[in-house]
């Protein structure tokens, strides 16, 4: 569309006004409409998934049903197997957006598979999508809670459903006090960082990049909150191991971003004593860069060694459910 002409006081046409939009500036209803087509996907990655889940409960091959032998019908449970699906989708495409903002912030590499307008437009897109899947597994995790509570009153089970699911400290089961926290934390700090970018003409650029470092540790809380409390890696099997070898390639590009920062001001190179550089600062960027090769050889020895955290599998199954079911 061609800029409004206006016509000056001598009659003749008067130069358009010009645009004082930031060049850069994004809205979010146009990355929403975009998005679309990678929630279309996603969301058929989660039925996949769901029905890869139903599947094996059905065979009776489920690891979630070896951990709660009670949930063993699928036709009653596929609501929490959905909120498995949608978890599982979800850190998936958590995954590829962290990958794609670790790419697309550090020194630009020779090749791209795409553009970098095209790429960062598809990190806005799958961000936003994950936020989704991240709500829905919430949502479908409380769906199941409603409907499990059959022994309390609606208005009861409506609260206990969703204070169990996003209340911070509520749930009192199990595994479920620590894991479902560290779930809450991320889903609670990955909307706010996430939508951030679409604010950050008003709380400027520089406020804004240093918020949304942050977000890779929505990432980490999210593997936690799936190693801890996904049951179908709850056991030192195969699963498992193949969700710690994915957080390789992150942590290698996390140490590349580091070791190789695009701004001059985040160049560790030897401390001294200059304009824009403080000891604590460059001590702290220090630290990060050890940390980041300390996670590295970390995963190498994790998963060289098989030791990974998973429990054996029982040979019988346990006795007692972690929230033990009351009949209707």
């Amino acid at each position: 569309m061609l800029p409004e002409m206006t016509q000056g006081d001598d009659g003749a046409p008067a130069p358009p006004a010009p645009d004082r939009r930031p060049p850069d500036r994004v809205a979010l209803s146009a990355d929403l409409r975009a998005a679309l087509p990678d929630a279309g996907a996603a969301v058929l990655v989660t039925g996949a998934v769901f029905a890869f889940l139903y599947a094996r409960m059905e065979s009776g091959d489920s690891a979630t049903v070896a951990v709660m032998p009670f949930m063993d019908d699928p036709g009653t449970y596929w609501m929490y197997l959905l909120s498995q699906a949608f978890g599982w989708s979800g850190l998936l495409w958590a995954w590829g957006t962290v990958m794609l903002g670790l790419l697309l912030s550090g020194t630009r590499p020779a090749r791209l598979p795409a553009s970098r307008q095209a790429l960062e437009r598809w990190h806005r897109t799958t961000s936003l999508t994950t936020m989704a899947l991240m709500f829905a597994h919430a949502l479908m995790f409380a769906a199941e809670l409603v409907r499990y509570e059959t022994q309390l009153a609606w208005a009861e089970r409506l609260w206990a459903g969703f204070a169990d699911t996003f209340v911070p400290g509520w749930y009192d089961s199990g595994t479920g006090q620590i894991a479902i926290p560290i779930g809450q934390g991320a889903l609670y700090l990955a909307i706010p960082l996430g939508l951030l970018f679409y604010v950050r003409h008003r709380i400027g650029a520089n406020t804004w990049r240093r918020l949304h470092r942050f977000v890779i540790v929505v990432y980490v809380l999210s593997v936690w909150h799936t190693l801890l409390y996904g049951t179908n890696v709850w056991y030192g099997e195969w699963p498992r191991t193949v969700l710690w070898l994915l957080q390789l390639p992150v942590a290698a590009l996390l140490l590349l971003r580091l070791m190789r920062p695009s701004r001059r001001s985040e160049r560790l190179g030897r401390w001294q004593r200059r304009e824009g550089v403080s000891l604590p600062g460059w001590a702290g960027r220090a630290a990060g860069r050890v940390a980041a090769g300390a996670v590295v050889v970390g995963l190498l020895v994790v998963v060289a060694s098989g030791h990974d955290g998973g429990r054996e599998r029982p040979a019988e199954p346990p006795s007692t459910s972690p929230h033990a079911h009351e009949p209707e």
